[in-house]
């Protein structure tokens, strides 16, 4: 399909969701993709609202570019850090803060921007542009996905082609645009490497969420992983280890009498070059 092909179908897609049960929710990120799919929402002429799902841990300037956009921010229950005090260091197996504070229902129908090019996860996954979502076992959303197949030559194109100013995120300092980079919160533990480059770009926010973590290991003494002894072991755990075994032999905790153990504040600094006393 050609890209005049895909924006006419995205708008087709668009105009045939029902609207009976009210305004269609743009689930709106701040992102790239995401401002690709309010201006198909405008140019459908479609009820609907922009809506930003705060997780407080977005990149700068985020919430600011969703103001301007018109888009209605809901904020969480509790803050992303909040959340880690409560329930630990999020991984790629313990997802609680995405479900927390992005994947909730809010409209019985929503458009979203995933495309299919993003990842072979979501190639696998998502096969059709329009689905059943089941947040809870009361909360089903009819989900839209009108650039599924598109590229991110097209998403580029069709920005380049409206005029759309998207977030500070994808300008340098000179201004020029990269759409290749992602938005999305700081420090997320799918990233490749964990998030460290974000957090290492941001040490505020590292040391806010060792300092949550170390609230979790204090007031749940009887935990899964009571290996890691604070917050600091599960700050060095989350970010640079996937099994036990491994982050063990490292800490001198493998009956290795002959092991200098690791001391995780100390490391952590030498490798985010910055103070994390807490």
């Amino acid at each position: 399909m050609d890209y005049k092909r895909k924006i006419d179908f995205a708008i087709k897609l668009l105009r045939n969701i029902p609207t009976d049960s009210g305004a269609i929710e743009v689930s709106y990120s701040g992102g790239k993709d995401s401002d690709v799919i309010l201006q198909l929402a405008k140019m459908a002429g479609i009820q609907y609202e922009a809506i930003y799902k705060n997780t407080t841990i977005d990149s700068p300037g985020t919430i600011q570019h969703c103001r301007e956009m018109g888009a209605t921010i809901l904020q969480p229950k509790m803050n992303f850090h909040e959340l880690v005090a409560k329930k630990g260091w999020p991984s790629r197996f313990s997802r609680f803060c995405c479900s927390e504070l992005k994947e909730y229902k809010v409209r019985d129908r929503a458009i979203q921007g995933i495309r299919r090019e993003e990842s072979t996860a979501r190639a696998a996954r998502y096969k059709e542009p329009e689905l059943c979502r089941t947040y809870s076992a009361k909360e089903k959303v009819r989900i839209y996905l009108p650039i599924l197949e598109w590229t991110l030559e097209d998403v580029t194109r069709f920005i380049e082609e409206q005029g759309i100013k998207c977030a500070p995120h994808y300008y340098d300092e000179q201004g020029n645009f990269h759409p290749e980079r992602r938005l999305g919160c700081i420090g997320c533990p799918l990233q490749t490497d964990c998030g460290k480059a974000e957090l290492k770009k941001y040490p505020g926010l590292l040391k806010a969420r060792i300092r949550a973590a170390q609230k979790y290991c204090d007031t749940h003494p009887n935990r899964g992983n009571a290996y890691l002894r604070d917050g600091y072991e599960m700050a060095m755990f989350g970010l640079f280890f996937k099994k036990v075994e491994d982050f063990n032999a490292v800490m001198g905790r493998d009956n290795n009498l002959f092991h200098i153990p690791v001391d995780a504040k100390a490391f952590l600094e030498d490798y985010f070059k910055t103070d994390l006393t807490i």
